[in-house]
């Protein structure tokens, strides 16, 4: 998996972050219920990230 992608999908766990945050402070549930989306979806990514490179370890490049 490349840097790129592990950091792209990092920056999207923390835009879920912020929106769930925001969305609870506001008491905006529909902000609140996109960001713990974005969350999952971007944890999702990175737990792909890590079966690849752990694949990679295991079987070479």
């Amino acid at each position: 998996m490349s840097l790129g992608d592990k950091i792209k999908h990092a920056a999207e766990e923390a835009v879920g972050t912020v929106k769930e945050t925001v969305g609870k402070v506001t008491g905006n549930e529909e902000l609140e219920a996109e960001g713990k989306a974005d969350k999952a979806g971007a944890e999702v990514k990175q737990t792909g990230d890590k079966v690849k490179d752990a694949a990679k370890d295991v079987f070479g490049s």
